[in-house]
């Protein structure tokens, strides 16, 4: 066959070799003859950007050419938080001249009505390095995943690696936990095998948002938290930490520390002088490219009475570290609203100074899972600081089941 007469790409007019079945220039179908066939595309699909790739070799392109890419949608405006009106594309609103922060900042997640978490850069950082992840099924107290990380603020692009790293981890558990061979052994095991996995992909994530020439590569510590009926299972690396808190009765923390304070705590050393040293926030392990060891802690937990499931970020635990405290902040609030409460203890470390990003994830279990209650407010922030003295006296909570550097401040 003459050159005059070589078939030619339906997509993008490239001459064809005789019988090919996909155009060598841009990967489009030209049918098993040789005969040019215009594969069936979409309706939205730009005239002229090349074809759906159907069975076509992997050698083909995977995204359209950027200038036949359709307009992105219009993006909408966040209102703004001081006076309700829009905030405009360089973060000032357009009727009262606040500056918002960016969403990098502060962004919140909500996947159901009794699931929720913030993120928020706090007051003294000049950045937001903390990360969430959150996963729910719709009927309350069924299945959710928190995820929290905490990137080491003296390390470089943390902030980016964090986010990455959060988001990894919460696909490798869009699926429930595996049961294992049928006893508590061996379903622990799986868990354990799981969670490790979601740790490495985790890393993963970092490693790849790391730049490989960096003398400082980013790091950040994870917590887990998995809640599958009455079952809460929790892994983490680090320092951020989950609970579990109760309307009524003893809380407790599910989550142990990789840190010199839990070090000094385990040698009997009381919490409020251990977290309280120079070193309290120097922590033994975390996820990058640096990192001594990837073995997450690992625990479980029955959950049958009403109350909370908090994962964050020290930023919120500097300021009430103990169980007791936290459940005195979440009483304070009144509400039962997922959403809400994550905003007030949020507003509540801001009032004690938020001198570090702050991450809070919250589950409700159990009655009143996804209404707020009515005619409730929340706590004045500003009310008693860490420690919690007014706490209520409890006796000692149950404790979990275990199964398995540098500064995150």
């Amino acid at each position: 066959m003459s050159a005059g007469t070589d078939p030619l790409c339906p997509a993008c007019g490239t001459p064809l070799s005789a019988g090919a079945r996909f155009c060598e220039s841009c990967g489009a179908a030209t049918g098993a003859t040789g005969v040019a066939e215009p594969a069936s595309r979409p309706s939205s699909w730009p005239a002229g950007a090349g074809e759906p790739l159907g069975d076509a070799p992997i050698s083909a392109p995977t995204r359209l050419p950027a200038a036949s890419l359709p307009d992105p949608p219009a993006m909408t405006r966040r209102p703004c938080a001081e006076c309700g009106g829009e905030v405009g594309p360089d973060l000032y609103c357009t009727s009262c001249g606040t500056k918002a922060p960016s969403e990098r900042e502060h962004f919140r997640e909500r996947p159901a009505a009794w699931v929720a978490g913030v993120c928020d850069r706090g007051i003294t950082h000049a950045r937001n390095e903390d990360a969430l992840a959150v996963l729910a099924a719709p009927e309350p107290g069924s299945r959710a995943v928190l995820v929290v990380l905490d990137g080491v603020s003296n390390s470089i692009d943390s902030d980016v690696a964090s986010l990455a790293g959060a988001r990894a981890a919460r696909e490798v558990l869009r699926l429930p936990l595996p049961a294992g061979m049928g006893t508590p052994e061996s379903r622990a095991a799986a868990v354990a095998k799981t969670f490790a996995d979601t740790v490495r992909a985790a890393n993963a994530a970092i490693v790849a948002s790391t730049d490989p020439d960096s003398p400082n590569p980013a790091s950040a510590t994870i917590v887990v938290a998995v809640l599958e009926g009455s079952r809460l299972h929790v892994a983490n690396i680090g320092d951020s930490r989950a609970y579990w808190l109760p309307d009524e009765g003893p809380g407790v923390q599910v989550s142990t520390d990789h840190s010199l304070a839990q070090a000094q705590m385990e040698a009997g050393v009381p919490r409020e002088v251990a977290e309280s040293s120079p070193q309290a926030h120097a922590i033994t392990q975390w996820l990058g490219r640096d990192s001594p060891d990837l073995e997450p802690r690992v625990a479980s937990l029955d959950v049958t009475a009403p109350g909370w499931v908090l994962v964050c970020s020290d930023g919120l635990w500097n300021y009430a570290s103990t169980p007791e405290a936290l459940q005195a902040r979440i009483a304070e609030t009144g509400t039962h609203d997922a959403g809400d409460l994550a905003l007030a203890l949020v507003a509540f470390a801001h009032a004690r100074g938020g001198q570090d990003n702050i991450t809070v994830a919250l589950a409700r279990v159990g009655q009143n899972a996804d209404h707020p209650d009515p005619g409730t407010a929340a706590a004045d922030p500003a009310a008693d600081g860490p420690g919690a003295a007014d706490a209520p006296d409890v006796p000692a909570a149950p404790q979990p089941t275990p199964q398995g550097g540098p500064t995150d401040g």
